[in-house]
């Protein structure tokens, strides 16, 4: 019997999980490439490595570009295609579905039960609805509570391997050290840095089997494993608590975003955050979307207050503010911590930098032309912050407002007057997340103090 032709549509992360659970080792299929995303520059062109690849695959496997879809159905006679990654628009998903399904193959999409490994510690996991949402500040927030009752917490962070992929098959982040060591990018900083800064380890890589055998026997030890979700992508663990954060900024994308609807389905607790800065009516559209897809989900109201370094960098200023990267591009936000600081410490402008832009920035603004009057940190490589900072020191502004959760100066040199702005989970009223979690730390035997 012949094997069947598999062609797995990814963006370096998802698509890699479901390959290593589902196909590795299954000789009813044959899985003849990736093909990689525009969400993260320089992913196709490369092989998935032979050492991660397993037996079936002595030679590994090649990532194409998603533009050469129709092309590569025909040439490599595949049967299926796979669609796994994440943060789209149902029309996105359902468009692809349509190149494949008229290039003649079927369309398919991995769900929980064939993708989700069980773990031998409790497993809590942080998930949004979209990129953007406040979903670290929240993993942070719970690693917090459950270190205050004197819990051992190991944080597991959704893929992002952009580099030596055999390298980072497992890693893990205990000091600042660790991230130059594991040349990270900033996006990757971004959602490591906060945790180690914490005291806290963090893991990630590709192998998630692997990954999740070395959180659970960290030396440090480990009471919880907490998911550290990314983008909108679903837990490659299998939950014991679901935690799914709502935008309220962006009513209506909870149940219209592949795969954020499915967190909001399968969630314990939902937190709706930035309740603080959003309009009345557009919150009580996320609670309807709650009460109708999972009525029985807690619903925790949150927001996530911002401070500044030096509020005096800003108040009168021509500013530029740089915001989150992955935020403002495949998450679509207009609008961000940055925004929000320079609005209320009365910047008397936000500066376009579209008009400075140099080499792989103006490349970005192309890709994303809805970014508008923001500068989103990318960094997936040296050129790249070679051309951010070149970008900021061009722009013709006053002062610069640096709204990413790394300390972005550490890695480049911003000649002009900086402040950062950071932000952390609030919860108003109850339920709050400290009983929940003392809830769930009970039903599980947990040795709290």
């Amino acid at each position: 019997m012949r094997k069947k032709n598999i062609l797995i549509i990814g963006s370096a992360g998802r698509d890699f999980h479901n390959f290593n659970m589902y196909f590795r080792d299954n000789e009813e299929y044959n899985v003849v490439g990736f093909t990689g995303s525009h969400q993260v520059p320089g992913i196709s062109g490369r092989p998935y490595p032979a050492e991660l690849a397993g037996n079936l695959y002595p030679e590994g496997i090649p990532i194409y570009a998603e533009e050469q879809l129709p092309q590569l159905i025909k040439e490599l006679n595949v049967d299926t295609c796979v669609f796994s990654y994440s943060d789209v628009s149902y029309q996105h998903v359902m468009g692809v579905g349509a190149i494949v399904n008229a290039a003649g193959a079927n369309y398919m999409m991995l769900g929980p039960r064939d993708t989700m490994l069980t773990s031998k510690k409790p497993v809590i996991a942080v998930c949004a609805v979209r990129t953007g949402s406040g979903k670290s500040q929240t993993s942070r927030r719970v690693i917090e509570l459950l270190m205050e009752k004197g819990l051992k917490v190991i944080a597991v962070r959704h893929p992002m391997p952009y580099g030596d992929l055999v390298a980072q098959k497992v890693q893990r982040f205990a000091e600042l050290g660790d991230l130059e060591k594991h040349k990270c990018t900033v996006e990757e900083m971004e959602e490591y840095e906060p945790h180690v800064t914490r005291g806290n380890v963090i893991y990630a890589g590709v192998d998630y089997q692997a990954i999740l055998r070395a959180a659970e026997e960290d030396p440090k030890g480990c009471d919880v494993v907490v998911w550290d979700g990314g983008n909108n992508d679903f837990p490659f663990f299998k939950p014991d608590l679901m935690i799914t954060v709502a935008d309220p900024h962006r009513p209506g994308h909870e149940v219209s975003y592949y795969p954020g609807e499915i967190n909001l389905r399968i969630a314990d607790v939902v937190v709706i955050n930035k309740i603080d800065s959003a309009a009345p009516e557009n919150i009580l559209k996320v609670r309807n979307s709650i009460a109708r897809v999972n009525p029985d989900a807690i619903v925790v109201d949150a927001a996530s207050p911002i401070r500044v370094d030096n509020p005096d960098v800003i108040k009168g200023k021509r500013v530029l503010v740089i915001e989150d990267g992955p935020t403002l591009t495949h998450g679509e936000m207009k609008i961000g911590a940055g925004t929000v600081a320079a609005q209320r410490y009365g910047a008397a402008e936000l500066v376009d930098p579209r008009p400075y832009t140099v080499g792989s920035i103006t490349e970005t603004f192309k890709l994303w032309p809805n970014i508008g009057t923001l500068l989103p940190a990318t960094g997936y490589g040296q050129q790249q912050l070679k051309d951010l900072e070149a970008t900021i020191n061009k722009t013709d502004c006053d002062a610069v407002v640096v709204a990413t959760p790394i300390d972005l100066s550490r890695l480049i040199d911003i000649k002009k007057p900086n402040t950062r702005v950071y932000y952390d989970l609030q919860e108003i009223g109850t339920p709050n997340l400290g009983e929940i979690l003392s809830e769930f730390g009970k039903a599980h035997n947990l040795p709290m103090k």
